[in-house]
């Protein structure tokens, strides 16, 4: 399944939540791995974006935002 089909399905249990009685045991359980794998797409996502900018400090050196945040 990519990210694409990941996200309308995590919609449509959603509003599955809202409108109707609720969601099986089962289907809560696809909510949560399918948000869980959705925010670290997001997170790695951001690393990698991150580890491509270079700040050019005031003393001259460099810094590497991916670096930087990485120990955090």
């Amino acid at each position: 399944m990519n990210m694409e089909e990941r996200i309308k399905r995590i919609n449509e249990l959603y509003h599955k939540s809202r409108t109707e009685a609720g969601l099986t045991p089962e289907e809560k359980m696809e909510q949560r791995v399918l948000r869980k794998e959705y925010v670290d797409a997001i997170r790695g996502n951001l690393r990698a974006q991150l580890n491509n900018i270079d700040i050019l400090e005031k003393d001259g050196s460099i810094t590497n935002l991916g670096e930087k945040f990485d120990k955090k």
